[in-house]
C-alpha cells in the first residue's frame, strides 16, 4: 500500500530563516528557533487528511565547520517535539561532497519514499528555495514554492506558489479533494 506525503524544507518553511542581504540562513542555536505562524495548524490539517509529514533539510554549515552537528540535531529535535513530523532527514554535506542526499538531488526524498512506502506522484515538496523545488521535481512530486522574495532565482518553475506554509496546506487540501 502506498502512502501520500508532504516533504517539507526546514528553514523558511517550518521555522523562520535568518535573512541577511536577501539570503536565508538557518538559526545558529536553539534560542533563535521560531516556528512560523500557522505552521502547527497547517501540519495538523495535513496529518489529519492522511499525509505523512517528512522534513528534508540541507544543513551544509556542518560540513563547512560553521555549525556543530549537535546544534543542528537539537534544532531538529525541538521541531519534532513541537510539530507532528513523521520523519526527519538531514543532509550535513556541502556541494563539494557530491552526495546524493543534498538538495537539489532527490536522495533524501527517494530514501524516505522507499522506507515509508510513499507514492511520490501523489506527494508534495514544499520549499522556499530553488534547491527544494528541483529536488521535488527530480523525485516526481508536485512542488510548492513559498516565495519570500529572496535574492536568488528559481531554476525551474514550481507547480504552485504560496506565501506561507498555511497557504500551501490549503492548496494541498484543495487538490486532494479533486
Amino acid at each position: 500500500m502506498s502512502r501520500r506525503a508532504v516533504f517539507l524544507d526546514r528553514d523558511g518553511v517550518l521555522n523562520r530563516a535568518i535573512v541577511h542581504e536577501g539570503k536565508p540562513f538557518p538559526p545558529a542555536q536553539i534560542s533563535q528557533l521560531e516556528i512560523l505562524p500557522g505552521v502547527p495548524e497547517a501540519l495538523d490539517s495535513l496529518h489529519e487528511a492522511g499525509f505523512l509529514l517528512v522534513m528534508v533539510t540541507n544543513q551544509p554549515d556542518v560540513a563547512r565547520g560553521v555549525a556543530q552537528r549537535r546544534e543542528v540535531d537539537a534544532l531538529n529535535d525541538a521541531l519534532r517535539e513541537k510539530l507532528p513530523l513523521d520523519d526527519v532527514r538531514t543532509c550535513y554535506h556541502d556541494d563539494r561532497d557530491a552526495c546524493s542526499c543534498r538538495k537539489p538531488l532527490p536522495g533524501m526524498i527517494l530514501e524516505a519514499a522507499h522506507e515509508l512506502q510513499i507514492d511520490l506522484q501523489k506527494s508534495y515538496m514544499v520549499g522556499d528555495r530553488w534547491r527544494d523545488i528541483e529536488a521535488g521535481r527530480h523525485a516526481g512530486c508536485r512542488t510548492i514554492f513559498i516565495d519570500y522574495g529572496y535574492s536568488e532565482d528559481l531554476t525551474c518553475g514550481p507547480d504552485l506558489r504560496a506565501g506561507s506554509m498555511a497557504e500551501a496546506a490549503i492548496q494541498i487540501l484543495k487538490e486532494k479533494e479533486i
